[in-house]
């Protein structure tokens, strides 16, 4: 994922991606290792899995806002903030365990990144556009 925004010059590359990548799967298997020691030792407090997978979430949405420029009425670096958020929730499905899932969607996210981009070209960016659609009823 981050080889894309690498070759592209961005400021999240190839190593940001992998270090939140690894990171949040190292998280994700510490909370699980949690989880079954609390469950072992029969703890009167209840340790669900997903409490630190969410605050990965939460404290990856600040990295990627950082991630964020706004020149006027122009922002950039939104690709590269969703895309770490993507690696971080990637993280998490792998420490989880899910890894056929991770594999589906990173060829997915790759579809989308670099076929879109490839699309780009022939998208209007600048302008209005009017779309009309018309039903028939039944």
């Amino acid at each position: 994922m981050g080889y894309e925004r690498q070759r592209k010059g961005e400021a999240a590359g190839l190593r940001t991606h992998i270090l939140v990548c690894l990171g949040s799967t190292l998280l994700m298997i510490v909370s699980d290792r949690f989880a079954m020691e609390w469950n072992a030792a029969q703890a009167p407090v209840w340790l669900d899995r997903g409490r630190i997978a969410a605050g990965i979430i939460t404290g990856i949405g600040f990295l990627g806002g950082g991630a964020i420029l706004q020149f006027g009425r122009e922002q950039h670096g939104l690709t590269t903030a969703a895309m770490i958020w993507f690696v971080a929730a990637l993280g998490i499905a792998i420490g989880g365990g899910f890894f056929f899932m991770s594999v589906i969607a990173t060829v997915l996210a790759l579809t989308v990144v670099v076929g879109l981009g490839m699309l780009e070209h022939f998208i209007p960016t600048r302008g209005y556009m009017s779309v009309e659609l018309r039903l028939k009823r039944a």
